[in-house]
């Protein structure tokens, strides 16, 4: 069974960035679509970011296009979530896992706070 921990959250000031980590056991992780996914306060986890499984594509919500950047490094097993230009509509607790509808267990997340 994979496990999945994120870590690099933190509280910034609006226009501040961050740089989010997964990091992942398992050699299977260098061949899955991954995402990361936001959960803000009494809302949905939503999906913010995703990548192929070699790194080559990558998809972003609109609300995060422009100012996020995913990408991963399969040697490593870790995923990374570069967050630039941060506004306070990001806060939420950021998780890593697959993008697709075969997730694995869910880790602890990261908490990214945003203030104005």
């Amino acid at each position: 069974q994979v496990q999945l921990v994120e870590s690099g959250g933190g509280l910034v000031q609006a226009g501040g960035s961050l740089r989010l980590s997964c990091a992942a056991s398992g050699s299977i992780f260098r061949f899955k679509p991954m995402g990361w996914y936001r959960q803000a306060p009494g809302q949905q986890r939503e999906l913010v970011a995703a990548i192929s499984p070699a790194g080559t594509s990558t998809n972003y919500a609109d609300s995060v296009k422009g100012r996020f950047t995913i990408s991963r490094d399969n040697a490593k097993n870790i995923m990374y979530l570069q967050m630039n230009s941060l506004k306070p509509e990001d806060t939420g607790l950021y998780y890593c896992n697959q993008d697709s509808r075969s997730a694995w267990p869910w880790g602890q997340g990261t908490q990214v706070t945003v203030s104005s």
